[in-house]
């Protein structure tokens, strides 16, 4: 089959949907389909050989991030181009409705459409109010899919009609046979923490304020932290005796994160909103690291219900300093937890997840009676 998937965020900066996108592209290879992937970058920029640059992307604040974007006369045409070149089976978009590529694709679209939802919010009256817009996009998406039960009702609430929830994937393997980082996790304790440590909902300051609580009674503790950001402004708020035991990776390449969730005792999400999945928690669990998270619905879901992962109230730094203090002290439950976890995972590895998405793929050919994309625009 030949697949065409269309990323609305860049590849420049790493993100759950850039990351769901290139681990679906290559399981999808894994099993003899071709393969393309259109996503904002920049000509010149060092991608995957089945990623198709579609130019330049600008910022825009989305969903509580910055989402880096392409839209416009320029990134329609390449859009146009990619697609009468590919002649593809199907269309896979992801997040249709981002003023990016996804959006651009299917209104050019003269085939099968399926559409990934990744995003759970409040009920916005922006997205209702734009209904008339969409809706000639709308009608041309002829399958769903949502990555959780929340991203699901995001369909119901705003836009009719339901979605099939199949949840984001993770490489199992890859991450089960990493080798810890050199010298760690060590004797005093490892925690860890990897994302945008500046983004409010990400929740940070609350793991920030736990470490630094127990690291004052425990003189072995470390943090290790992965993610985009400035170095001198992830230390600014961490007192200076502390400073030599936290260590700053900054952005990591997919074999280094994996790495990373295996030199830790404990992987924190802190997370305070805004996350319809949490695909760094499937990571964490297929790396073995005993898991703390904050008890946000989608997290609850994917840690069993709090059986594959220790959940705390949202937003609460005592509780969390709590909460790790007795993982820490407690090696049986850690052992327990990461045990669970790596049975829960197994849902969610990535040739199942494929081809349960490749069965979606198949509804909406059939829908359409196979036809293949034709368009009509030079």
């Amino acid at each position: 089959m030949r697949i065409g998937i269309v990323s609305p965020y860049s590849f420049d900066v790493p993100g759950g949907v850039q990351n769901h996108i290139m681990d679906l592209a290559e399981a999808l290879i894994g099993l003899g389909h071709e393969v393309s992937v259109l996503a904002p970058a920049d000509d010149d920029a060092e991608l995957p050989a089945y990623v198709v640059p579609a130019g330049r992307a600008v910022p825009l604040p989305y969903n509580g991030s910055v989402a880096r974007i392409s839209f416009g006369p320029v990134s329609t045409a390449r859009v146009r181009r990619w697609l009468r070149r590919g002649e593809f089976d199907v269309l896979h978009v992801h997040e249709p409705f981002t003023p990016s590529l996804s959006f651009l694709a299917v209104l050019s679209a003269r085939g099968p459409v399926v559409a990934t939802f990744h995003t759970a919010m409040t009920r916005s009256r922006a997205l209702s109010a734009a209904q008339n817009f969409l809706q000639p996009a709308m009608e041309k998406i002829t399958a769903r899919i949502a990555v959780s039960e929340l991203a699901r009702k995001v369909q119901v609430e705003h836009l009719g009609g339901g979605a099939v929830e199949i949840p984001n994937g993770v490489a199992v393997a890859k991450f089960a046979s990493a080798a810890p980082l050199p010298g760690w996790p060590g004797e005093g304790g490892a925690l860890g923490f990897l994302g945008r440590f500046t983004e409010p909902r990400k929740g940070f300051p609350l793991l920030r304020t736990a470490y630094v609580n127990l690291a004052r009674e425990r003189p072995g503790l470390r943090l290790l932290v992965a993610g985009p950001g400035d170095r001198d402004e992830l230390f600014e708020d961490i007192p200076a005796e502390l400073h030599d035991r936290v260590e700053f990776l900054g952005l990591v390449s997919e074999p280094d994160k994996a790495r990373m969730l295996r030199s830790v005792d404990v992987y924190v999400a802190p997370n305070t909103g805004g996350e319809s999945f949490g695909m760094i928690l499937t990571e964490a669990m297929a790396a073995g690291a005993a898991i703390a998270a904050s008890d946000l619905d989608a997290f609850r879901r994917v840690l069993d219900g709090g059986r594959a992962g220790a959940l705390f109230p949202n937003g609460d730094p005592a509780a969390l300093t709590t909460l790790l203090g007795d993982l820490l002290d407690d090696p049986a439950r850690r052992a327990a937890l990461s045990s669970c976890a790596r049975q829960a995972v197994g849902a969610f590895d990535w040739p199942s997840v494929a081809n349960r998405v490749l069965e979606v793929y198949a509804t909406s050919i059939e829908a359409t009676d196979g036809r293949v994309f034709d368009d009509e625009w030079s």
